[in-house]
């Protein structure tokens, strides 16, 4: 048995923001991707899985029961299938704010989701929120609180144009030039960060008056701007708000940014070599970078390991 391939996402824009209605922009990332298997001699790393699936599959169960309305499993199958050793084979590293569990979800859905939405249908607007919200309660298993976006992305496998809590749609990202300067990259910050505790840090911060503004004053607004220049293919302004972008996150959300990236980080914002941001919750995993020049941004960061996610 094989399943399909789901692949990992990122959030070009959006982490954090889109909590308070900004904007957002995620990719598929096919570089990293999973699928259900089951194998006759099993690893420990898919013996582990196969006992994960089975405290899902008993969520999903509690899920199915509370709210018949949302979405129900052919959950026979799926516990026969877990009996019998199925697990999720995955590429996607796991806390680096990349999708794992997402493209489990995806994965978990598109076999014994029944009635479910697919690919191939007209994807209105009304369907894209009607497999956000299914998304999202499935993924609320591994980490508290899920806006449902990666295991969507993840599913559909296109671009998602986050334009408000209740406004999402397919997009198009202008072509990649593989022999472009400007590029998009992460870097490892070799560390694996934790999703719920980041949350809860911003969640607690959320309620100072000063924060809040902050928020929708600056972090939202160069956030909206950054999705507009980007699907607008207006790399001058790009560069120019991904700059006050990293600027206000260095400043304001230092818990999130392991202590050794602080001044890697001030570095590409007073160099103009390279500007970062957060990759998904942050607190380790990878973190995004832009760059003008590619070639610049590696001499700069010489001793880290840059993985190009989109040249242009």
């Amino acid at each position: 048995m094989k399943g399909p391939l789901f692949y990992s996402k990122i959030l070009l824009f959006g982490e954090y923001g889109i909590i308070r209605d900004s904007k957002g922009l995620s990719i598929p990332y096919s570089f990293y991707n999973g699928a259900l298997k089951r194998n006759e001699d099993p690893s420990p790393e898919a013996i582990a899985s196969n006992a994960s699936l089975k405290r899902f599959a008993d969520y999903l169960e509690t899920l199915q029961r509370e709210q018949p309305e949302l979405v129900t499993f052919d959950l026979a199958e799926l516990k026969s299938d877990i009996e019998t050793g199925m697990y999720f084979d995955s590429s996607i590293p796991q806390g680096y704010g990349v999708g794992s569990s997402g493209a489990l979800v995806a994965a978990i859905y598109d076999k014994y989701a029944q009635d479910k939405i697919t690919v191939l249908e007209n994807l209105t607007r009304d369907k894209l929120l009607q497999l956000k919200n299914i998304f999202s309660q499935m993924e609320s298993f591994f980490h508290g609180k899920s806006s449902g976006l990666d295991p969507l992305n993840s599913y559909l496998s296109i671009p998602i144009l986050i334009n408000s809590k209740d406004n999402i749609e397919a997009t198009g990202i202008p072509n990649q030039t593989l022999d472009g300067k400007g590029a998009v990259f992460l870097l490892d910050s070799g560390i694996v960060g934790e999703t719920a505790p980041m949350v809860t840090i911003f969640m607690e911060n959320l309620k100072d008056k000063g924060f809040r503004t902050m928020l929708k004053n600056q972090f939202v607004k160069y956030t909206d701007a950054c999705v507009e220049n980007f699907l607008g293919g207006d790399m001058k302004a790009l560069f120019m708000n991904t700059k006050k972008l990293s600027s206000v996150v260095l400043n304001n959300f230092k818990p999130m940014i392991p202590e050794q990236f602080h001044a890697i980080w001030q570095n590409g914002i007073d160099t103009n070599d390279y500007y970062l941001k957060l990759c998904g919750s942050g607190g380790g995993g990878y973190i995004l970078g832009f760059t003008e020049d590619l070639e610049r941004a590696k001499l700069s960061l010489k001793d880290y390991k840059l993985e190009v996610v989109y040249q242009f």
